[in-house]
């Protein structure tokens, strides 16, 4: 599907430290809309329906062996019909080297050819996945975002409720920091999200009093990082005596993000709560869970296991 989102030739090249068979073309000018790929072995025989020339062309082992048996007039004329197409790029895999009449081709029509030494299928997957982050659709929550055992902590609430404090105690024991204040949230799928830090604000802290603080510096590189998929949500808010807070867990609630819903848990802040061990907990319990085991369950097997004995 076509978006008005694009990524530059160049920026692929550089993220995959791709060779650059053109190096007279300005990579900076082709531009990929979409995130699929696309093996052009059928059109490389003249078969043209269905094809979709926004698609970045990946040229493996099979299409290699088939242009072998090629003359060079016939390579010339399959690669300048390919080249007709305004396709963003051809890229070589597993180190295998474009022939100069295909160069020629390429030159002519101005379209990129760059190559890897990678498996065809392996980088494939690679660039789809990362073709499909650029083009997923895209918000920004108001929260910190920390990995606590493996587990994607979204933490929100309102402004100076407590967000930053509650990730710095939990960096400090041990947990690391993907993003605070503002986190960009990307779904790749309909299944998972994924949030990192906008890049002006990477690895730094705001807390009150203080100022900024940048925790890679100050805790070093296993205290942070890029990106994290985001399992759960906690949601600080001021405690309020009228307000009933759920002490069993019996039903999980949760909060829509892009299209999917993500499990959260309303925290009331009070004197005296530490809120990194409760995250904590919540973390670990939220893993136990997704591993079979439900404590709430549990509690309530045993009062009619008493019950009914």
């Amino acid at each position: 599907m076509a978006t008005n989102k694009f990524v530059t030739v160049a920026t692929v090249k550089e993220r995959f430290n791709l060779t650059n068979y053109t190096p007279d073309l300005n990579l900076e000018d082709s531009q990929v809309t979409v995130a699929d790929v696309n093996r052009p072995a059928l059109q490389l025989h003249g078969f043209y329906e269905h094809f979709e020339p926004s698609r970045i062309q990946v040229i493996g082992n099979v299409e290699t062996a088939y242009l072998a048996k090629k003359s060079d007039k016939e390579k010339a004329e399959s690669f300048a019909k390919l080249f007709s197409y305004d396709i963003p790029c051809v890229i070589y895999c597993r180190d295998e080297k474009p022939e100069d009449v295909i160069l020629q081709e390429a030159a002519k029509a101005k379209i990129p050819v760059l190559g890897t030494d990678r498996a065809t299928s392996e980088f494939m997957s690679a660039l789809i996945y990362s073709l499909n982050m650029d083009f997923a659709p895209y918000t920004t929550i108001h929260g910190v975002l920390v990995d606590v055992y493996g587990e994607g902590l979204l933490i929100t609430g309102e402004s100076g409720i407590g967000k930053s404090e509650a990730a710095l105690e939990l960096i400090r024991r041990g947990h690391r920091l993907v993003s605070d204040d503002v986190v960009e949230i990307r779904r790749p799928n309909n299944e998972r999200l994924y949030g990192r830090a906008p890049s002006i604000t990477q690895y730094l802290i705001e807390l009150r009093g203080i100022g900024i603080i940048d925790v890679k510096s100050l805790y070093g590189v296993e205290a942070v990082k890029d990106e994290q998929r985001i399992d759960l949500v906690i949601k600080l808010e001021d405690w309020s005596k009228e307000k009933e807070y759920d002490r069993l867990g019996m039903t999980d609630e949760y909060m829509n993000i892009l299209g999917i819903d993500v499990t959260c848990h309303s925290l009331p802040i009070r004197p005296g709560r530490n809120l990194a061990i409760i995250c904590e907990a919540a973390a670990v319990n939220h893993r136990q869970k997704k591993m079979g085991y439900n404590a709430a369950e549990e509690l309530y097997r045993r009062v009619q296991n008493n019950i009914n004995g």
